[in-house]
């Protein structure tokens, strides 16, 4: 089976073609019991090349684009524009904002490749560089949330009464330097064999993977299975694991409030279980698949085929969720928001400088949090 766009390890968005199958498995130089087997592959019908379904994640996408482009756009401007650097703990924030909005503003360029029946038209630069920034900020984006809520426990349990110290500042932007170099080096290996490929059983070209001729299914298989493992298999229980040791660990206060907090924290973790379990589990299934661990069927292809391509529509989503979960959530966000939009313009009345007053520094910040119960 083949994946969206050729990769099975990205969100890759192109559709395809039953015909590609057919160059797939000649590229992968399958025994004869294999290419037995895997030729059936031919008989399968190509549901996931129908129009109407093409249509229907084209517009998917573009819902996903509108509202992450300005939810993201927005908190990135409002956390420049109110002096981010007062809040180092918002520092993931603002990485986490910069990543989902290069995610959502490579959307288009996929879709135009959806709308074009799976074909690519702008060539392999432009197949490699989109590529490349759509991977490294996804990576970076699931990176970030996990060095949050690591961030957010100690913040609360262990540095509570700390000093607001250069130290812990610069090791911040030291993670996030290092956050980013690490999603660029999960995001090079499946970049580099990216090759734009005439198609010869129809005309155009499209955007794939070729991996080296003596042994592709073994890349193909390893990078999917990393792919898993840094983007949810060790990030999801680190999220989990601390966000649940937040939970446990919010400071005595009204029982309403302890409420409040605990279903904010849980709403952490659901989400992100939510977004990104179905399309890791189907990409598990399809790295079965490719292992022969299950057995070949049409329905199976076509199921996995279909699946990916909604899985990986659905896992954008969280594009669009995590500025409302991290930013609007937050009580000093909203009043720099309503700064920015409406006290702008209401100096006379004096809201302006009571706004200015409501900044606080990181300490009393979290001090506030604390009392409020409030990890955010």
């Amino acid at each position: 089976m083949t994946s969206s766009f050729g990769c099975r390890t990205t969100m890759s968005l192109a559709s395809s073609d039953l015909t590609e199958l057919l160059e797939l498995w000649e590229q992968l130089n399958l025994t004869d019991h294999d290419n037995l087997t895997h030729v059936e592959t031919l008989l399968c019908s190509g549901s996931v090349r129908h129009p109407a379904f093409l249509y229907v994640l084209s517009v998917l996408y573009i819902f996903i684009f509108l509202v992450g482009l300005a939810a993201n756009a927005l908190v990135v401007w409002v956390n420049l524009r109110s002096g981010w650097t007062h809040y180092e703990t918002h520092l993931y924030v603002l990485n986490l904002a910069m990543a989902d909005l290069c995610v959502v503003g490579t959307l288009p360029i996929w879709v135009t490749s959806l709308l074009w029946g799976g074909h690519w038209p702008f060539g392999e630069a432009v197949c490699k560089l989109t590529h490349l920034v759509f991977s490294v900020n996804l990576f970076s984006s699931i990176f970030f949330l996990t060095c949050m809520s690591v961030d957010r426990y100690l913040s609360i349990t262990h540095f509570a009464d700390a000093p607001d110290s250069r130290k812990k500042k610069v090791a911040r932007r030291l993670i996030c330097v290092l956050v980013w170099l690490l999603a660029l080096v999960a995001s090079v290996p499946d970049t580099y064999f990216l090759q734009v490929v005439k198609s010869t059983h129809y005309n155009g070209a499209v955007c794939r993977p070729v991996y080296p001729s003596h042994n592709p299914r073994e890349w193909m298989v390893g990078i999917q299975l990393s792919f898993i493992v840094l983007g949810f298999a060790i990030p999801f229980p680190v999220i989990a694991i601390f966000y649940l040791l937040l939970a446990a660990a919010i400071p005595p206060s009204s029982d309403q409030e302890r409420r409040v907090s605990r279903r904010i924290i849980l709403t952490y973790i659901v989400v992100f279980l939510v977004c990104w379990l179905p399309f890791h589990g189907i990409l598990l299934l399809d790295t079965f698949s490719l292992l022969n661990v299950l057995p070949f069927s049409c329905s199976l292809e076509n199921f996995l085929d279909m699946a990916l391509h909604l899985t990986q529509c659905f896992s954008l989503v969280h594009c669009c969720i995590n500025p409302i979960l991290y930013n609007f959530l937050n009580r000093n966000y909203r009043y720099d928001l309503m700064k920015a939009f409406i006290f702008k313009y209401s100096t006379k009345t004096g809201l302006a400088r009571l706004i200015n007053a409501s900044h606080v520094s990181e300490t009393e910040y979290s001090a506030m949090a604390m009392d409020n119960s409030l990890p955010l």
